[in-house]
């Protein structure tokens, strides 16, 4: 009838406890050490569909990963489904917001850039060197 207080928290543990953290840290590895591989090997490769498609699988172990991280170290791999879609929704949908914006911001630029044809004039030239007496602040 002793139980210490490590033992009952470990039956009430909801995962599958050691055996998988070291699965998760496993898998966690191999796609970190392929992503590196796909990586560096991107280095040596020409701009063309290939490097696109290998970009494609980097960022796509990436979210692999990110999965695995939320599922398992923040432990919703274990919650009800409502509380993942309450997670997991707005999360997207900032994602969403992030990029609608960069977009955004770059479609101004090369708007800026097609009315106003002084705009690439302006952008030559060179600023005027400024010269300032330091001697005041000695």
């Amino acid at each position: 009838m002793d139980h210490s207080i490590a033992s009952i928290a470990e039956e009430q543990h909801v995962g599958g406890g050691r055996k998988e953290i070291w699965r998760v840290t496993i898998i966690l590895t191999v796609l970190t050490l392929i992503e590196l591989v796909l990586g560096f090997t991107m280095f040596e490769m020409n701009e063309g569909v290939g490097r696109h498609f290998v970009k494609g699988a980097i960022i796509i172990l990436m979210l692999a990963k990110a999965f695995y991280i939320v599922a398992y170290f923040m432990h919703l791999k274990h919650e009800l489904r409502s509380m993942i879609l309450t997670i997991i929704v707005p999360l997207t949908l900032f994602v969403w917001f992030i990029l609608a914006f960069l977009g955004d911001g770059d479609s101004f630029r090369n708007y800026k850039n097609k009315w106003d044809r002084g705009h690439v004039e302006r952008s030559m030239e060179k600023m005027p060197v400024k010269t300032e007496d330091t001697h005041h602040l000695e």
